[in-house]
């Protein structure tokens, strides 16, 4: 047995609903429910992520034995594991859903790892809960592995994030109507165990206050500030205060960070909001590949693109402000929850600031450096410019001679690119100028720019790739690129096929331009 070291803090200091049944029901004065993942046939390890395991007290040889596969499948337990799903609500598209919950997440431990920090195990696809409502409580093998890959494809990208640990086969199918137009097909089914300090979410203070159980939403808030925010001291009500002014500060971060690498969300509801302004809930995700601030990956977001890739900034302080609606009975007056609003409206346009110039290769930003970068994500879309690839072309611009070539590979339309090839050369002719004022010597521009600009992402046609090989049975091409995603700012031999822009034929396939909540 592994030495894992587990402390299940959040079941033994919160109240749950002491029902062990998985029927669907209302689980009220309670935060959590027991609950039993559902055994599958055949357990089978896929993927996993080695330094994560070790850091979490699990080496090679307890990775290699079957007990591994059989616990992360959801068929067997490590000592001391107490599996649970909890119990949150969430605005759903703008709207309030009431009761959600954990659906088709069991959490099996809170483990403190060898570094001390604190990591949750969840399996994502193992049964039914109480909140599954009327599904199964499954996953198919296309999201999970979706969700695996993107999970630490971020964590190397640099943007706060939940992590995985590995991707488990169910040796089963199961039945999936992608996007729910009545063609329902069997799928292999899967199992990934999601990793993070916490999996708390807005929604699960929102539903408390719904509710109107102040007793209940007080127990999490000042639970929440012991364990995940131990560094805030001071009276009561100012740790309160300072706690949410710093979840908004760090979503504010998260979502700069998705805008820098081209990041889109997909389905941005409360209850996919991280309370460590990390992100999480990997669904209908997508990547920006032709820059279009009103591009959304998800078909069921098509009709008002509330969660397109530009909104997303939007939308994290929108959800911020239904939180400070549900925290708002904790407080004398609403003077502290409107303070954290405001940072973060100063966080986040500071934070892309920043990342702006690093992405223009700029040792400052002001005034003249946000037109630079205003005007060439106008001419990025004009054009139908690959987003990671002109960023990254960037970096090569011949300051003596600026040509809009430069940004030929990641043209998608050579009639669109002609149109804009003067508007192009105009603008790297500003740019060149600016660079010229800069103090910053062309080299270390470079760096900066590609530490910043990845020239690997997860795009959504590899991925599609990587699904369709591994449910042939293949499991190399995942493999492959899953190294090569572990260094996204470095150049890497034999690699230059994942760098290219999306292939014609990926236009309008399913999994690679269009997704949906369905898994």
């Amino acid at each position: 047995m592994p030495a894992m070291n587990i402390d299940n803090r959040f079941c033994r200091e919160l109240p749950g609903d002491g029902d062990p049944a998985t029927q669907p029901r209302q689980v009220v004065g309670a935060l959590w429910s027991p609950t039993q993942p559902t055994p599958v046939a055949a357990p089978r390890l896929l993927a996993h992520t080695a330094a994560l395991a070790r850091s979490l007290g699990l080496d090679a040889d307890d990775v290699e034995q079957p007990l591994f596969a059989a616990v992360f499948a959801g068929n067997a337990l490590y000592p001391g594991m107490q599996p649970w799903a909890s119990c949150y609500g969430g605005h759903q598209f703008g709207h309030w859903a009431g009761q959600l919950g954990d659906g088709r997440a069991i959490s099996l431990a809170e483990v403190i790892g060898r570094d001390g920090a604190r990591h949750e195990l969840q399996l994502k696809g193992a049964g039914r809960t109480p909140y599954s409502r009327h599904a199964d409580g499954r996953a198919v093998l296309r999201s999970s592995l979706r969700e695996y890959l993107c999970s630490e494809a971020m964590h190397h990208l640099g943007v706060p994030t939940t992590r995985a640990l590995c991707l488990i086969g169910t040796g089963e199918t199961v039945v999936r109507d992608m996007f729910y137009n009545g063609n329902p097909r069997a799928e292999p089914g899967a199992v990934v165990c999601r990793v993070a300090p916490t999996f708390l979410r807005f929604g699960h203070y929102e539903l408390p206050s719904a509710r109107r159980d102040p007793k209940l939403l007080a127990q999490l808030v000042d639970f929440t500030l012991a364990r995940d925010y131990p560094q805030l001291v001071g009276p009561l009500q100012q740790r309160r205060a300072d706690w949410f002014v710093q979840v908004c500060e760090r979503t504010a971060v998260m979502v700069a960070h998705w805008l820098r690498v081209g990041f889109v969300h997909g389905v941005m509801n409360t209850d996919n909001m991280s309370i460590l302004g990390l992100t999480i809930d990997y669904g209908p995700y997508g990547w920006l590949e032709p820059y279009d601030p009103d591009w959304t990956p998800n078909t069921t977001d098509f009709e008002g693109r509330r969660y397109a890739y530009g909104r997303q900034g939007a939308v994290a302080h929108w959800n911020l402000g239904a939180l400070a609606g549900a925290l708002l009975p904790l407080f004398a007056d609403q003077a502290p929850l409107q303070a954290g609003l405001d940072r973060y409206a100063v966080v986040f346009q500071a934070e892309l600031a920043r990342m702006h110039a690093a992405k223009l290769g700029f040792s400052e930003h002001g005034a003249d450096e946000a037109a630079l970068m205003r005007d060439l994500l106008v001419l990025l879309a004009q054009a139908e410019l690959d987003m990671t690839i002109a960023f990254r072309q960037l970096a090569e611009i011949n300051v003596q001679a600026p040509d809009p070539a430069l940004f030929a590979p990641a043209s998608y339309d050579a009639t669109r690119f002609d149109e804009q090839r003067a508007s192009l050369h105009a603008w790297l002719t500003r740019y060149a100028q600016r660079l010229h004022a800069d103090p910053l010597p062309a080299e270390p521009r470079r760096a900066r720019m590609n530490a910043v600009n990845p020239l690997y992402v997860p795009r959504n046609y590899l991925a599609q790739q990587a699904i369709d090989a591994a449910e042939r049975g293949d499991l190399q091409p995942l493999h492959d690129w899953m190294q090569v995603l572990t260094q996204p700012y470095t150049e890497q031999a034999g690699a230059a096929h994942y760098a290219q822009r999306r292939p014609e034929w990926a236009r309008q396939r399913a999994g690679c331009s269009m997704l949906s909540c369905s898994s």
